[in-house]
């Protein structure tokens, strides 16, 4: 089913399946595509952030089970925390898909990782469809959850455009003036392949 997505300004995507059909004002859209069903967000659409820290978070973290956090808390255990665990496969796996759905939940589309090497990990990031983008060496930075805490440049996905595969963030800010100032925890929504897989509640 044709869906088209439109933001608060008036910009809006319509996609079909796991592509963008057209990009423009809602209301040429709404005309060229009477039939689509409309979601309205809340601020900007924007075409999804990069983390540039996917193996420090993915593979060298772990992200506690909202069960555990009475004894571990709720942010990513590394260092000394991680070596205490007791980390097999299946507790790597569970920790990626929690890493790969906080992500998602700010805005973020793709990570910048070395080789990962943990196949579990590997496994979790493959079926959730976020994109894995190559890096050289470890970046800068404080690796966070939150691409602009990271203290880096924040990098954007490639443009949507009509064809191109539909991966897109919505934050709810007036302009990327203020997601800079705001923040990645900003986002009511992520689309990748199509699917609404980040809305918040």
């Amino acid at each position: 089913m044709l869906t088209i997505h439109a933001d608060s300004q008036g910009r809006a995507l319509a996609v079909d399946g796991a592509w963008i059909a057209a990009a423009g004002a809602l209301e040429e859209l709404v005309a060229e595509c009477p039939r689509a069903r409309v979601r309205r967000w809340p601020g900007i659409l924007t075409p999804g952030l990069v983390n540039p820290h996917g193996t420090e978070l993915l593979e060298e973290a772990y992200h506690p089970d909202p069960r555990e956090a009475d004894e571990l808390g709720t942010e990513p255990l590394t260092g000394d925390a991680l070596a205490a665990l007791a980390m097999d496969d299946a507790r790597w796996g569970a920790s990626a898909r929690r890493g790969v759905q906080r992500m998602l939940a700010n805005g973020t589309i793709a990570a910048a990782c070395e080789e990962l090497r943990n196949r579990a990990v590997r496994d979790a990031v493959h079926r959730s469809g976020l994109a894995v983008v190559g890096r050289i060496g470890r970046p800068a930075g404080v690796p966070s959850l939150d691409p602009y805490a990271c203290g880096l440049p924040v990098e954007f996905a490639p443009p949507r455009e009509r064809g191109s595969a539909a991966r897109f963030a919505v934050f709810d800010v007036p302009d990327e003036a203020g997601l800079a100032d705001c923040g990645a925890a900003t986002c009511v929504a992520t689309v990748v392949g199509g699917r609404l897989v980040y809305r918040r509640r």
